[in-house]
């Protein structure tokens, strides 16, 4: 609902478009981060009507946001819908794209508990279909696992500390992100909210883990938290994800690691290296991952491998995923020795015994 006591600035949405970002993707200047900031306290607010927040939405894609813009919105998020409930650990925060995927397995949830097995807690957040794929997400994963979902941040984060593993609704965290979906829904395409939402962060962690398309957007996703002053991220992993999520992609795959160490660096310096996954056991096409039924598959797949009773194809995906938030939290000094700790997990029984709690919380 729009908030009829707020005092705004003086830009509107519709001005926004017509003197800044709406003259096309070439000509379209960048917005200031006091513009930014408006536009999203007024977007949150409902105030702008509908038809001009689609354009701007648009205008917004076509010219391409900046981190500035980004940061900003970030931080209006922050200030004006995230429900931050911090756990008495500092976990891995997996923010994976909230639209989820329709071809290939979620290996998340599966991965996260074998991390925790291992000594590192984790975080995933998520929404329910949201616009524009409105696909399987790790909600529809733990819903199939028995798992309770619909928590407020406060459960999520007793969750953290009880069982390792934690996973936020956004509904319950971010409701000002959750009361767009309509609006989201209608445009047909993703907008900058599908970007913000994945930073969210509802339980104040240090490190992130994240997806990326392509190179130049991880440089930008780093660049946002340092623009961000609402942002509690010291360190950030993203890798070429499955489908944009938080599933390594199979073959030679780029990683983003933030920040470079060294006297020399700076808080916008990036490492980037490449992984060929099948030096790490994950000796898989994409195609050899791919599921029917994403969210059910998935959840019998968790199953399997945690307990051991699968071996082969998935396991090792997931347990090279399990690597990589393990050596984000720099629980491990390389992959490498991630990965030996996430075999480990999963042979002794610890990372089975953390899907049991997982249930019973």
């Amino acid at each position: 609902m729009a908030q009829a006591t707020r005092e705004y600035g003086e830009w509107p949405l519709k001005r926004l478009m017509t003197e800044v970002v709406g003259s096309g993707h070439k000509s379209a200047d960048d917005m200031s981060r006091e513009q930014a900031r408006e536009a999203f306290q007024r977007i949150l607010d409902d105030e702008p009507d509908h038809t001009t927040l689609g354009a701007f939405w648009l205008a917004n894609r076509w010219k391409r946001n900046t981190p500035e813009e980004l940061g900003a919105y970030v931080d209006v998020m922050h200030e004006e819908s995230v429900v931050t409930a911090e756990p008495d650990a500092d976990p891995v925060d997996c923010g994976a794209n909230y639209d989820g995927k329709g071809r290939s397995a979620i290996f998340g949830v599966a991965a996260g508990l074998v991390a925790a097995a291992a000594g590192t807690p984790v975080v995933v957040h998520s929404g329910d279909r949201v616009p524009t794929q409105k696909q399987d997400a790790y909600k529809h994963v733990l819903d199939e696992l028995g798992v309770s979902t619909e928590l407020d941040p406060q459960e999520s984060a007793d969750m953290v500390d009880e069982v390792g593993f934690g996973y936020y609704y956004q509904p319950a965290f971010n409701p000002g992100i959750d009361a767009l979906f309509d609006r989201r829904d209608n445009m047909g395409v993703r907008t900058f909210v599908n970007t913000v939402e994945t930073l969210a962060n509802p339980a104040g962690a240090s490190v992130h883990l994240g997806s990326f398309y392509h190179l130049p957007f991880a440089k930008k996703m780093v660049r946002t938290l340092n623009n961000a002053t609402s942002s509690t991220v010291e360190r950030a992993l993203f890798f070429q994800g499955m489908e944009g999520y938080d599933d390594v992609r199979p073959g030679e795959t780029v990683v983003a690691e933030w920040p470079v160490e060294g006297d020399e660096s700076d808080d916008e310096d990036i490492a980037d290296f490449e992984i060929r996954t099948g030096e790490f056991g994950m000796d898989v096409t994409s195609e050899d991952l791919q599921v029917e039924d994403v969210a059910g598959d998935s959840a019998t797949i968790t199953e399997a491998v945690l307990t051991g009773e699968r071996t082969g194809d998935f396991a090792d995906a997931v347990a090279l995923n399990a690597a990589l938030r393990i050596y984000a939290r720099e629980d491990a000094d390389s992959i490498e020795d991630g990965l030996e700790q996430a075999r480990a997990v999963i042979g002794d029984g610890s990372a089975a015994a953390k899907l049991d709690a997982l249930r019973e919380f």
